[in-house]
């Protein structure tokens, strides 16, 4: 029993060894190949996760988030154990077929649509171009560039239709043709800016009108500034009959009556000019006409002094206009104000040569001319026929009100403090009762030297000039080629605050005797 018992735990411990041995393999093999599968699926993994970094690092660590312990893949099919095509042909394409970015695609450069800018050909038609293309994008740049010359006839920059906050960016130069068949029987207007919002022209370019073709006619049919009536040279011969002009080309031919002025804005609101050089304009350099919000500052306006009816800066129905930091040098007045024009406000200019800086002339044709809220200061004047001038035609109404005149630095001027209610333009006008009103006119700190009269005040008989205010007028004369007078004045009153130099006795003190309103048609406000 024993000796069984024996036999039979020795049989049964042989068979659990071997039943133990062959687990053991199984379980050895089982986890080999586990192994095996694990390590080169890790490897395809990390080879293919190398791959895809060397050009997107996003497609990295997929299975990863926050940095936590990657969960248990579930069973997918064998097409997506593949990792994704890469990438770096795919996107990078695209990119280089995209249209360029917003900010580049605003700019129009006018070589871009056909300009060649040689001085020679004909860009008006690129220039229309560039313009349609500009107009429909807001805030758009038009791009005149640099170191180019180009040739633009008579074009319309028009509105109303277009997009805000155009900007002309002028660095090149714009010549007009100088040929009689470019302008018909006589055009207005060069360049014409026209019903727009927010339109900008800066730069450092130039606007050259060419004019010395049109002025040879002058003065046989333009008319002539009617103070020049005041100055009496010491002998016939110390002025020429007339300016000396070029002579005209052949090719051209007789250009027509009708003068062009070369930069026009109309009807616009937010209007900014500078930086820019007008030059050598047929007639006015720069004119506005229906404007809102008009700023120019860092611009220069250049021609001969005895270039006719060239005005520098022209304003005519406009409100709310700044002009300063410039330099204008012209045959005509620096700025001249007309009619419509309120809250204006010069400063810091230099005007010289030309007829210095104007409001009117006013109320010519028996017209009704309304300015107020004006104000010239901090500008130096030099060889200038006037310095600050007031000029009104017989026969019109309105008023002109509530005008500063401060800070005015002259040399050499001939008639520095003029307001004119005769004004004529012709060789004769005649009489008329009815005129423009002047009152509240402030002269102060207007110092330097004159060559023919210091104050010259010509008031209308119906309506005086009333409240002319003068403080610390300091004109001294200078001895030259002219006749010198004493100030002159005729129905002015107002009051003298500091003695003045010259001595100004012949301004009457008070109102006049005779102060009548004007009647209500007539009045402004």
């Amino acid at each position: 029993m024993r000796g069984l018992s024996f036999r039979s735990l020795a049989f049964l411990f042989l068979i659990a060894f071997l039943v133990w041995s062959a687990s053991f393999e199984t379980c050895n093999a089982r986890r080999g190949r586990h192994w095996r599968h694990g390590r080169s699926s890790n490897s395809v993994s990390l080879s293919k996760k190398n791959n895809k970094g060397n050009s997107h690092r996003k497609g990295g660590h997929p299975n990863y988030h926050n940095g936590k312990p990657k969960p248990k893949p579930k069973p997918k099919a064998p097409s997506h154990n593949k990792s994704p095509p890469l990438a770096p042909a795919v996107p990078t394409k695209p990119v280089h077929d995209v249209p360029p970015p917003s900010h580049h695609s605003s700019v129009f450069n006018v070589k871009d649509f056909g300009a060649k800018g040689n001085g020679v050909s004909d860009d008006t038609k690129a220039f229309e171009a560039a313009w349609a293309a500009a107009c429909k994008v807001e805030a758009s740049i038009m791009m005149v560039p640099e170191e180019s010359v180009f040739l633009v006839g008579p074009i319309s920059f028009s509105g109303p239709y277009c997009q805000a906050n155009i900007i002309f960016q002028l660095d090149g130069t714009i010549i007009a043709p100088t040929g009689s068949k470019d302008w018909g029987k006589g055009l207005l207007w060069w360049l014409d800016f026209t019903k727009l919002k927010g339109i900008t022209i800066q730069g450092k370019g130039i606007i050259d009108g060419r004019g010395s073709v049109w002025w040879q006619d002058y003065p046989y049919d333009d008319p002539i500034d009617d103070e020049s009536k005041l100055i009496i040279p010491l002998h016939n011969n110390t002025l020429p009959d007339k300016p000396p002009t070029p002579i005209r080309s052949e090719l051209s031919g007789k250009m027509p009556s009708i003068k062009p002025t070369a930069l026009r804005f109309y009807g616009s609101f937010n209007v900014t000019v500078t930086g820019i050089t007008i030059q050598n304009s047929p007639q006015c350099h720069l004119k506005f006409d229906n404007c809102i919000g008009v700023v120019v500052h860092d611009v220069s306006v250049s021609s001969p002094g005895d270039s006719p009816n060239t005005d520098g800066i022209h304003l005519q129905n406009s409100k709310d206009v700044l002009i300063h930091t410039s330099n204008l040098a012209c045959g005509d007045d620096c700025v001249s104000i007309q009619t419509g024009c309120s809250n204006v406000y010069v400063h810091n200019v230099n005007c010289g040569p030309g007829h210095g800086i104007s409001i009117g002339s006013l109320g010519k044709d028996n017209t009704k001319a309304c300015v107020s809220n004006i104000t010239i200061r901090d500008v130096m004047m030099h060889n200038t026929m006037n310095g600050v001038r007031i000029k009104t035609w017989q026969g019109g109404s309105g008023s002109v009100q509530g005008v500063l005149f401060s800070n005015i630095q002259v040399s050499e001027v001939q008639l520095p403090i003029v307001i004119d209610q005769f004004y004529c333009d012709k060789s004769s006008c005649k009489n008329q009762t009815s005129a423009v009103a002047l009152s509240g006119i402030t002269y102060e700190r207007v110092k330097g030297t004159y060559t023919v009269k210091p104050v010259h005040f010509a008031c209308s008989d119906s309506l005086p000039c009333v409240d002319v205010t003068l403080s610390v007028i300091e004109l001294k004369p200078v001895q030259e080629r002219y006749h010198m007078y004493d100030p002159y004045c005729w129905q002015a009153f107002g009051e003298s605050t500091t003695p003045t130099q010259p001595p100004i006795a012949c301004l009457q003190t008070g109102k006049p005797p005779s102060n009548r309103p004007q009647s209500s048609p007539d009045a402004c406000f």
